[in-house]
């Protein structure tokens, strides 16, 4: 939104979360609140004509969301829609499909998987990864204090990372089950191991119940630390996030599917090495790490595959990981191609000058 506002491009934000019944500013931004529908299909187009009415130029309503849940016939009015489309599952499934085959749909792959996922279905795309921001750095405090320090971990524990929304019960895409699982393997062989979740722990978003998990698959709760719950509700200083991910000796985010994956480079430009299934977005955004065979799952909700990563693999690849400790230049590298100015210099510029001249 930054880059676009200093481009010239006038930008206004539909939040699909977190804001309802007022608008609001964020850096000159104008922000338009979510709808009465779970997709905020009631208010998109409302929102999109409200704003763009105040332009003789070319318009765009560009999407970041799972295209399967667009459903509603208002859209089919808007002239020009670019979807910047995560695909997470094999192969791409027909509802996606069926959207970003829309005459007025211009499909936007977040990763090569779904770029190559989207051809394999017959649909012509363009491609923009995620990008990060310089603050995802090597960081080694936060307000003076050390990481370790703020969450409550020793300084000579091996601390395992994992940062992932705790959302949906069956199936947790993220696959916490799993990872738990291989954790309480790790942890019963080596007491100096700590986990750190970056992740609400109750399951209050739609999601499980963390603390309970962690008591199921043995995990003594003495070695695990949550982020501060309030502050994760309120917003977490960037900076703190990097410091968290430099301190962490490996990041663990092995999933079901990934349209990218944005903790994976993060963590890697904080020199943090990662841990991801080999499946989907995912091996793609290993610069320094390990990635976790498993086996395929059927979703009845998307009519594809996902992929239930193998806890025995998880096991080793840790144990790997417990053997590498520090810091990595070979991920801060590999990290770098995914800097922002970078990507939408490079990525977003050529697709907005291909929308303008549609």
């Amino acid at each position: 939104m930054r880059r676009l506002a200093a481009g010239g491009w006038p930008v206004a934000v539909a939040a699909n979360f977190g804001l309802h019944g007022t608008q609001t500013v964020w850096e000159d931004v104008p922000i338009f609140p979510a709808g009465f529908d779970q997709y905020s299909q009631d208010v998109i187009v409302a929102h999109h004509e409200a704003w763009t009415s105040r332009w003789s130029a070319p318009s765009a309503l560009i999407t970041l969301f799972d295209t399967w849940v667009f459903t509603s016939d208002r859209l089919g009015a808007v002239d020009r829609i670019a979807s910047w489309v995560p695909v997470d599952h094999l192969p791409c499934p027909p509802k996606v499909r069926e959207w970003c085959a829309r005459p007025n749909v211009l499909p936007i792959a977040m990763a090569e998987y779904g770029r190559s996922m989207l051809h394999r279905a017959d649909i012509d795309c363009e491609y923009v990864p995620h990008a990060i921001e310089d603050v995802f750095q090597p960081t080694a405090s936060w307000n003076g204090r050390p990481a370790r320090e703020v969450i409550g971990c020793p300084d000579d524990a091996f601390v395992v990372m994992m940062n992932a929304a705790n959302k949906g019960v069956y199936p947790t895409r993220k696959a916490f089950g799993e990872n738990l699982l291989a954790m309480s393997e790790l942890m019963r062989a080596h007491d100096d191991v700590w986990l750190y979740m970056h992740t609400e722990s109750r399951g209050g978003i739609g999601g499980i119940d963390l603390l309970r998990l962690v008591e199921a698959v043995g995990i003594d709760e003495r070695r695990v630390r949550f982020v501060d719950q309030y502050g994760y509700r309120t917003g977490i200083d960037p900076q703190l996030l990097a410091a968290l991910y430099t301190t962490a000796d490996v990041l663990l985010a092995c999933s079901m599917g990934e349209g990218f994956g944005i903790p994976t480079v993060e963590a890697q430009a904080c020199g943090t090495r990662v841990i991801v299934s080999d499946f989907s977005a995912q091996p793609e955004l290993v610069g320094d790490g390990w990635t976790v065979e498993g086996q395929p799952s059927w979703d009845p909700m998307q009519d594809a595959w996902w992929h239930v990563p193998n806890v025995n693999a998880i096991v080793d690849r840790l144990e790997v990981a417990y053997g590498q400790p520090g810091h990595s230049d070979k991920a801060v590298k590999f990290a770098a191609g995914y800097r922002a100015d970078r990507v939408f210099a490079e990525c977003w510029v050529p697709v907005l000058e291909r929308l303008a001249d549609q």
